[in-house]
């Protein structure tokens, strides 16, 4: 099954909204879906949870206040906020849904390779030779 992109009632159910702006969801999905196709494309099955993460963040906190005050009121925003971003987690679920990224093992050995060994043997070391402890084979 290929990704599908979530959509707008989806988004508000994600964030637990009876109402939703519609026009400013579908562009938060739309840019969110676009972002995501950055580390990965086409998006893969699954994607749709990175999707409704990022848009859903955007959507809630669209100025990124990461602190605030009520009384004299306060504001502290991180520098370079505002806007869509993926985390590294994001960017960790979108690569492992993909079947990137994680550990993995290469064998270089041929399919048709042969266990035995293909160099001269040396009749004249190894067993059938006298074998003296603490020399080895003499």
């Amino acid at each position: 099954m290929a990704f599908v992109p979530p959509t707008v009632e989806q988004l508000g159910l994600y964030l637990g909204l009876d109402e939703i702006l519609g026009d400013r969801a579908d562009l938060l999905l739309a840019t969110a879906t676009a972002l995501c196709k950055t580390i990965v494309s086409p998006l893969p099955e699954g994607a749709e949870a990175v999707v409704l993460s990022v848009a859903g963040r955007a959507y809630v906190n669209p100025q990124q206040v990461s602190y605030e005050t009520i009384g004299p009121m306060s504001v502290q925003r991180p520098s370079g906020s505002g806007g869509l971003y993926l985390t590294k987690a994001d960017k960790s679920a979108l690569k492992s849904l993909a079947g990137r990224g994680g550990a993995f093992t290469v064998d270089p050995t041929p399919a048709d390779a042969d266990p035995t060994p293909t160099w001269p043997l040396d009749g004249s070391y190894g067993p059938g030779v006298e074998y003296e402890p603490g020399w080895g084979y003499i």
